[in-house]
C-alpha cells in the first residue's frame, strides 16, 4: 500500500499498474543548483532504468524576460548534462485555470473552503496520514498537526502544495523522487490528491547534498551551479557519475561507471538515508580519470571545443598539438590555460628564479641556436650533453631553461614545449629572461 489517507480510499500499487513516469519540476529563479541536479539525474536514472519516461516542468508563475532565460537556462544545462526528457517541457502558469476549478470544486464539495478571499484544504482532525516512503520507509503524520492549508491565494494564483500535485495528477505522475525537505509537504499533498479522486503516485525523499563539514552547499565551498562546473572544465560524464555516488553505491568498491552502466545498476533500494558531502578532490580525481581515459583525437576535441566555449580565440592547430602533452597532468579543462598558456603568449618569468642561472639560460640559447632538426627528441639530446658539459645533474640545468621559457617550474614536457614554440620564439625568451651583457 502506498499510502493511507484517512477519509479516502487508499489507492494501491499505482505505479506498478502502468509505466513508470517522474518528473523534475524547478522554479525558473537561475541558475541549476547541483542539488537540484542530483535530484534529478535521481529521477533520470530510475525512469531509464524501469524503461519509464523522465518529464521536465516549470513550476513558473509568470513569463517575464528572467524567468525564460532561467528556464533556457535550465533547459541547455540538462542538454550538456545528457539528462534528456521525454514529451515537451509543460509550465506550471498553463495549469492556473485548472487548478482554480479544482479548488472551487473541492469548496462545492465540502473539502476545502473560503478564508478571506483565499481558499483553504480542509484537513482531517483525527487519525494519521501515512505512506511507505522509497527511501525513508514508513512516514506518518498526525492530522490533528496538520493545518487547513491555503490551496488557492486570494489573487487565484495556486499555492505550491496544491499546484503541484493537481500537475502531478494531470501528468500522470507515478513517483514523486524529490528532496527532503518536501517531506513535511507529502502528507498535505496525499490528502489533497486523495480528496480529487486523484491516484496516488509513491514518494521518495532524498537525503540533502551536503557541503565540507555537514552543512548546505553552498558557494562558499565552490562552484554550485551546472554552469560554473563546466567553466572550470569538467566533463558531463564524469560529473554524472560523481553524482550518482552522492546517496547511492552499486557496491562497496565500484566508483567508475559509464553512464549505461549507471542506468543498468541503479535501484532506489541502494538509495541511502543520509546526505552526501560533496568532496570537489574525489570530483576533479574523478573528472581526470575520465579525461586521460579519451583517445587523444577525443580529447583535442573536447578541449578545442572547451577553449572556444570560454572566449579563447587560440589557433586550433597548437592547441591540437599540444593536447597531448597536458592529457595525463590536468584532471580538467579549465587548468589547461594556467598550465601551457605559455604557448599562445609570453609569460614573464620570476627573475629570482633565473638570475643565478644566467651562465646555463645563454648556454642554452647557444645550443639550441645551432640544433637540427629542431624537434622534441634533438632538443633533449642537446640539453642533456650541455648539462653534462657544465657538470649538473639534469634536473639543476633544466629548470631554469623551463622558467625562462614557460615562466613557472611546472609546465607541461620541457622538450616538447620547445618543439612547439619554435626555435625563433624559444631564443626570443631565452634572451628576454637574461640581462643583457
Amino acid at each position: 500500500m502506498a499510502a493511507t489517507l484517512a477519509g479516502a480510499a487508499p489507492e494501491t500499487a499505482y505505479a506498478r499498474r502502468v509505466p513508470v513516469r517522474v518528473r523534475m519540476a524547478p522554479s525558473p529563479t537561475g541558475f541549476l543548483h547541483i542539488g537540484n541536479v542530483h535530484t534529478a539525474l535521481f529521477n533520470w536514472l530510475f525512469a531509464r532504468h524501469e524503461g519509464g519516461e523522465f518529464r521536465l516542468r516549470i513550476e513558473n508563475t509568470d513569463t517575464s524576460r528572467e524567468v525564460a532565460e532561467a528556464t533556457e537556462q535550465i533547459q541547455e544545462s540538462l542538454h550538456w548534462l545528457g539528462l534528456d526528457w521525454d514529451g515537451p517541457v509543460t509550465f506550471q502558469l498553463d495549469r492556473l485555470e485548472r487548478c482554480r476549478q479544482e479548488a472551487h470544486r473541492l469548496v462545492t464539495e465540502g473539502k476545502a473552503y473560503e478564508d478571506k478571499g483565499a481558499i483553504r484544504f480542509r484537513m482531517p482532525d483525527e487519525g494519521v496520514t501515512a505512506w511507505d516512503d522509497l527511501i525513508l520507509e514508513r512516514v506518518e503524520y498526525r492530522n490533528e498537526s496538520l493545518e487547513d492549508v491555503v490551496i488557492l491565494r486570494s489573487d487565484g494564483r495556486p499555492t505550491y502544495n496544491f499546484a503541484s500535485p493537481v500537475e502531478d495528477w494531470l501528468d500522470g505522475i507515478t513517483h514523486v523522487i524529490r528532496g527532503s525537505d518536501h517531506v513535511s509537504n507529502t502528507p498535505k499533498q496525499l490528502l489533497i490528491l486523495g480528496a480529487l479522486g486523484a491516484p496516488i503516485p509513491e514518494y521518495g525523499h532524498l537525503s540533502f547534498v551536503h557541503g565540507p563539514g555537514g552543512v548546505k552547499l553552498s558557494k562558499r565551498h565552490g562552484s554550485v551551479t551546472v554552469d560554473e562546473f563546466r567553466a572550470q572544465g569538467y566533463v558531463p560524464d564524469a560529473l554524472v557519475n560523481y553524482l550518482a555516488l552522492l546517496g547511492w553505491s552499486y557496491d562497496d568498491k565500484t566508483t567508475i561507471m559509464s553512464r549505461e552502466e549507471l542506468i543498468e545498476r541503479f535501484s532506489l533500494e541502494r538509495v541511502g538515508k543520509s546526505a552526501g558531502v560533496f568532496d570537489y578532490a574525489k570530483l576533479e580525481w574523478m573528472n581526470g580519470e575520465y579525461l586521460r581515459a579519451m583517445s587523444p583525437e577525443e580529447y583535442a576535441d573536447a578541449l578545442v571545443a572547451y577553449l572556444r566555449e570560454q572566449g579563447y580565440d587560440w589557433d586550433e592547430e597548437p592547441v591540437r598539438r599540444a593536447a597531448p602533452l597536458v592529457q595525463e597532468k590536468i584532471d580538467r579543462f579549465g587548468r589547461f590555460p594556467e598550465y601551457a598558456g605559455f604557448l599562445f603568449g609570453r609569460v614573464a618569468p620570476d627573475p629570482g628564479e633565473v638570475d643565478g642561472s644566467v651562465p646555463v639560460i645563454r648556454a642554452a640559447a647557444a645550443e639550441l641556436a645551432e640544433t637540427s632538426p629542431f624537434d622534441a627528441q634533438h632538443v633533449e639530446a642537446a640539453l642533456r650533453a650541455l648539462a653534462e658539459r657544465l657538470g649538473l645533474e639534469p634536473r639543476d640545468a633544466f629548470q631554469p631553461i623551463r622558467v625562462a621559457v614557460t615562466g613557472s617550474k611546472v609546465s607541461p614536457g620541457l622538450f616538447e614545449s620547445i618543439e612547439l614554440l619554435g626555435r625563433d620564439e624559444t631564443l626570443a625568451r631565452l634572451a628576454a629572461a637574461v640581462p643583457a651583457r
